[in-house]
């Protein structure tokens, strides 16, 4: 007989805060090449070695001055500069100013000394090779970067658990930090079991499958910023089922296992789970559609979660649990995905006390804005997911959205 605590759902937010409860991952580093770390979490706080920029320069082409010489300019009245040459770039400045005194200098170039002040070009005329009409004033500071002025020595730049960003990368080797100590990535195994599976490349016989979950979940760990690590296809066999699932979490940090999670008295996942370590199953149910008889525990220290067996719910599911992993295995922040907001182009129906997910397609709206096209299917057809653009959440206990609601869309 099914369990009765299979029934005893629970949302997947309550269920993740539950497993966070049982599970403190061991924090790792490694240090890597800056150059080489996007999209890896910081494993500490870092701060500026040094200022940025570490002078005053100007933003602008145009003619370093002092304000003061400006003060009163206007085409009627202009004011009146002596040139006194020109500033190098990628140098200090060799040459310095007086009062009533002005050098060319170009974007990015160093300030001299006595200089607070960068009048444009378009602002300006030269009469000959060594005057200057000016032709309107400047406040001290105007068309300068002062120094340190976008990052102060000292000054905390990144926070721990940040997620290297292109401009992050950029940031850290501005300052001169060429090697940055980052999170470890978790390795997450990923075994199925069925004697209906085989190798993708396999040739079909009656009655058999190619086992594409490892690899759909593969792929998503990987985008996700985990290690993948395909444990191969067990025999719907009691003892080599275990015998695999125990190798697997040792060999790993969380433990995905693609096979029956039902009440069906021929999955073996949840006698499985049981057998690897304490306190094992933490929640047997999910209150979401795809994914309600997933499976959540923590065995001697780790996660181990125990998914559907077919296509669609084991992706699904996965996209609502694997990144709250990582994260926390992390130390990283958990992104928040960027919805598009569309109008459903059909009624979309929810039973009471779950939470649904469904597959959409987006197209442009005559006038502007997006529509969704509902793609349902039935729970196992992967190319559902192939043709869709997104996923619509209907909350818990919503009933649904009518035709025309505008929504949001999670992209994929």
């Amino acid at each position: 007989m099914p369990s009765a605590e299979f029934f005893q759902v629970m949302p997947v937010a309550a269920a993740l805060r539950l497993l966070d409860a049982h599970w403190q991952p061991a924090a790792a580093t490694e240090t890597l090449a800056t150059a080489a770390a996007l999209g890896r979490a910081l494993a500490g706080d870092v701060h500026a070695p040094e200022p940025v920029p570490a002078f005053r320069k100007s933003t602008v082409d145009g003619y370093a001055l002092r304000a003061a010489d400006s003060f009163g300019a206007s085409p009627a009245l202009p004011a009146f500069l002596a040139l006194r040459g020109e500033l190098p770039m990628g140098a200090a400045p060799a040459l310095d100013i007086s009062a009533g005194e002005a050098l060319l200098i170009h974007t990015g170039g160093m300030l001299p000394a006595s200089a607070d002040a960068v009048a444009m070009l378009e602002h300006t005329q030269a009469l000959h090779a060594s005057e200057l009409e000016l032709l309107r004033p400047l406040a001290p500071g105007e068309n300068v970067i002062q120094a340190g002025e976008d990052v102060a020595a000292g000054q905390l730049i990144l926070a721990a658990g940040s997620r290297l960003r292109p401009q992050d990368i950029g940031a850290l080797l501005a300052v001169g930090i060429t090697n940055i100590a980052v999170s470890a990535r978790p390795r997450i195994g990923i075994l199925s079991c069925g004697d209906e599976l085989l190798p993708p490349a396999a040739a079909l016989s009656p009655g058999k499958i190619r086992d594409i979950n490892s690899y759909t979940l593969s792929a998503l760990a990987e985008a996700l910023g985990g290690q993948a690590q395909r444990l191969g296809i067990a025999r719907d066999e009691r003892a080599e089922y275990q015998q695999r699932a125990r190798a697997g979490l040792h060999a790993c940090d969380i433990l995905l296992l693609s096979a029956g999670s039902s009440v069906s008295a021929r999955d073996h996942t949840s006698a499985v789970i049981s057998a690897l370590g304490q306190p094992g199953i933490l929640q047997h149910g999910l209150a979401t559609k795809p994914g309600k008889p997933t499976i959540i525990a923590v065995c001697d220290g780790k996660p181990v979660i125990g998914l559907p067996g077919n296509p669609v719910s084991a992706l699904m599911v996965t996209r609502h649990l694997l990144p709250h992993l990582i994260a926390r295995f992390e130390g990283a922040r958990l992104a928040q995905p960027q919805p598009r907001r569309a109008q459903l182009t059909q009624r979309v129906a929810s039973a009471t006390g779950r939470e649904d997910w469904v597959a959409v397609r987006l197209h442009e709206r005559a006038g502007g804005g997006l529509m969704a096209q509902p793609l349902f299917g039935k729970s196992n057809l992967i190319f559902t997911l192939v043709g869709a653009d997104g996923l619509l959440r209907v909350p818990l206990n919503t009933g649904g959205f009518d035709a025309g609601a505008i929504v949001e869309i999670q992209p994929f």
